[in-house]
Order: structure tokens, then C-alpha cells, then sequence
């Protein structure tokens, strides 16, 4: 472990994934996913709601344009622009009320002027052909909205599928999680992450897919259900590690592979941590931000055939207060407008309390503030504290009890 005031810039991971992975507007809490999909059509929705009075003010201010300009129907072609804006703002029945404002006022001032009935007739006709048209328009964007909205509502469902919501408290642990994509558009990326109560303690995974798209999300849904059903049956932490690994390499192209730390608490004061080269934790102890660097760094799953290493489990003391962050590479390779790396650990030291849900809220809040308000890349956080409590063994906390 290297002390945070060593490091004046946060240490990458020793394999980069090098992808862009799937991510958007997943809501940037997965406890508060629920809502997610409504909330985002809101947001959606709330621009075009804002401007459906426009429509009617330039018909209205073209109208008087022609009426004091004395031009005659110079200005009444003009009119067309009310029920064309109108079909990106409102419903076809909306269109066809502002056309038919459009045309009234069109008739109305027409006949005013000294210009022949046939251009009156050319102007009005004009204007019904594009309120026709801006109908059709407005019934096509209506479509395409519902069918976004249901790809969201399913988009929403994978990701409570994939990353499960993590409750404040896990066994003995308080617990705080942050997801975000990279765009607002997505739920769901190669990014992973879980954490479970077993029979040999609380056990958790966080991970970085390499790739994009739906194979990145299929891969991270691979490596999840492993790993929870490994996690039950497993005594070692490595033997749950070698049946990841195992399954990537019956499942995995030859170029994929996944980055990964899988952390354990088996007995009281003593954390396991398997990194399989992804980012080194940060133990937090007091005010002090610690990167666990692996002892031997391992190959990311997918890779140990390719390179004949192994990964070794690694111990770590794991005292009443201390904290543990595993995070993607989404976060520490957010880079600012000057190209500079968010410094991962000199935030962890100015955000870090007793709350993690607090301190990871800070840090979520601080690095869109670095990246100018939109990350690049999916960004993960998991950040769980040991209190204080009376407790007598691991298994009894969670609640299970060893089997056989």
C-alpha cells in the first residue's frame, strides 16, 4: 500500500480496457432507478412543453407585421412558420389548431389587400399543405417517442437486472453506491459491480469490461451471475475468482477480457482482496487514503491462460471505522478541460466522513464538476465503512450460516 501523500496523481490501471462502454442517463443512483425512466421523459419532454406557445405568437406576430406594414400578403407566406415549428412542439390535433389560426388570419388579411385572388389562393393553399404536412410530422415524432420510451422502460428493467440495488447496509457494512454512464441516452455499460452477503461474509465485485455496446453488457451480466452464485458456494475467495475466469474463457472472444478487484470479509479485522489488474483500492483509515497496489499484479479475467499468472490473494487489517473504495476507470481517467486526470485520492481526503453515502455523493459531485458536467466514459463507485458494532462472527452478521 502506497500513502496518500505519496502520490501526487492517482495510479491507472495496469491493463487499460480501452473501451467506451454503453451508458447514459442511468441514473446516476441505482437505489433511485425506479423513477429513472419517467424522470428522464420529463426532462425529455420539458423543452418542447416550454416553446408549445410559440407557434401561436409568430402566427400572431406575423399577422401584425402584415397588418401595420401594409405589404399585403407579402407577409402572409411567413404564416407557414407557425404550424411548421408547431409539429416539433405538439400533437397533430395541436398542428391543425395552429393551422387553421394561420389560414383564418391569412383569409382575414388577404382580403384586405388589393392583390388578385389567385395569389390569395396560392398563399392559403400553401399554408394548408404544410399544415397537412406538419401533421404528419408531429403523428411520426408521437411514434417514435412512445417506442423510445418503451426501449428506456426495457433499458431501465436490464439495468436492475444486471446492477442490482445495493441497500445502505450489507451485513455488517454501511454501503453507498454511485453509477453513472457516460451518456444520458443509456442505462446500462460494461462497467459492473456487486456485492452480496454470503456464509463466508460479505463478498463483492467491481469491474470494467472491455468493449462497447451490447457485447460489453452481455459480458458484465456473465461475469455478475458467476460471481453471486460463486460467491454462495465458494469458501475460498480465489476459487470464486477461478470460476470467473473459467467461464470468461469458454464465453470470451480472444480479444476480451475484464479488469476486476474481488474483495471479502471472512473473519472480523481482516479484508481479502483479489485484484485482477484493475485499479488499486483505497483504504481509507481516519484521514489517511491508502492505494492498495496488488502485491503481484495479476491479468485481467479472461487473460491467465494467455499469460500463465494466477491471481494471489492479498490480506489487508480491516479495523471498526476503516473504509474501502473500488471504483472504475471512468473515474480516474476523467480528464478536466486542461486534459488532467480527476486526482481520486486528494478528493477522497477532502470529502471522506462517516457517511458513505455522503463522501461518495461529494466525489460523484466534484468529478462532474472536473469533467465540465459530462463524463466520457461510465464511472462506478462503491465505497462501504465498518462500524463499530458488537458482533460476534461474519456469518452471523450477514444473517447465514456456513453449509456442510
Amino acid at each position: 500500500m502506497s500513502h496518500a501523500r505519496e502520490h501526487q496523481r492517482d495510479r491507472r490501471p495496469t491493463w487499460k480496457p480501452g473501451k467506451r462502454a454503453v451508458g447514459s442517463g442511468a441514473p446516476a443512483r441505482p437505489d433511485e432507478g425506479r423513477g429513472a425512466a419517467s424522470a428522464t421523459t420529463a426532462l425529455v419532454h420539458s423543452p418542447a412543453a416550454a416553446l408549445r406557445g410559440v407557434p401561436a405568437l409568430v402566427v400572431s406576430g406575423v399577422a401584425f407585421l402584415a397588418l401595420v406594414g401594409g405589404a399585403g400578403i407579402a407577409w402572409l407566406p411567413m404564416l407557414a412558420v407557425g404550424p411548421a415549428l408547431a409539429a416539433a412542439t405538439s400533437r397533430p390535433w395541436g398542428v391543425v389548431r395552429i393551422g387553421f389560426l394561420a389560414v383564418a388570419l391569412g383569409a382575414v388579411l388577404g382580403s384586405r389587400g388589393e392583390e388578385p385572388g389567385r395569389d390569395q389562393a396560392i398563399v392559403l393553399s400553401a399554408l394548408v399543405a404544410v399544415t397537412l404536412a406538419s401533421s404528419l410530422a408531429s403523428a411520426l415524432r408521437g411514434r417514435h417517442e412512445r417506442v423510445l420510451a418503451d426501449v428506456r422502460s426495457v433499458a431501465e428493467a436490464a439495468q436492475h437486472a444486471l446492477l442490482q440495488p445495493v441497500p445502505a447496509t450489507v451485513g455488517q457494512f454501511e454501503v453507498a453506491v454511485r453509477y453513472s454512464a457516460a451518456a444520458a441516452e443509456a442505462r446500462i455499460g460494461g462497467d459492473l459491480y456487486a456485492l452480496v452477503p454470503t456464509p463466508y461474509g460479505v463478498r463483492l465485485i467491481v469491474g470494467d469490461v472491455r468493449g462497447k455496446g451490447l457485447p460489453a453488457v452481455s459480458t458484465a451480466a456473465l461475469v455478475l451471475g458467476v460471481f453471486r452464485e460463486a460467491a454462495y458456494d465458494e469458501p475460498d475467495l480465489l476459487d470464486v475468482v477461478a470460476r470467473i475466469e473459467r467461464s470468461l474463457a469458454r464465453n470470451l472472444g480472444r480479444d476480451d477480457f475484464v479488469t476486476a478487484v474481488v474483495a471479502g470479509y471472512p473473519d472480523a479485522g481482516r479484508m481479502e482482496v483479489v485484484n485482477c489488474g484493475h485499479a488499486p483500492p483505497l483504504l481509507v483509515r481516519g484521514t489517511d487514503v491508502m492505494a492498495v497496489d496488488p502485491t503481484h499484479p495479476a491479468p485481467p479475467l479472461g487473460l491467465s491462460a494467455l499469460t500463465g499468472e494466477t491471481p494471489s490473494l492479498q490480506v489487508l487489517p480491516f479495523a471498526d471505522g476503516d473504509q474501502l473504495l473500488l471504483y472504475t476507470d471512468g473515474v480516474t481517467e476523467a480528464r478536466n478541460h486542461s486534459r488532467e486526470f480527476y486526482p481520486l485520492i486528494e478528493g477522497v481526503a477532502r470529502h471522506v466522513s462517516d457517511e458513505p453515502s455522503r463522501t461518495v455523493a461529494a466525489l460523484h459531485d466534484e468529478l462532474l464538476a472536473h469533467v465540465g458536467g459530462r463524463l466520457h466514459d461510465d464511472a462506478a463507485l462503491l465505497l462501504l465503512r465498518k462500524p463499530a458494532m458488537a458482533c460476534s462472527t461474519p456469518a452471523a452478521e450477514s444473517g447465514l450460516r456456513p453449509t456442510g
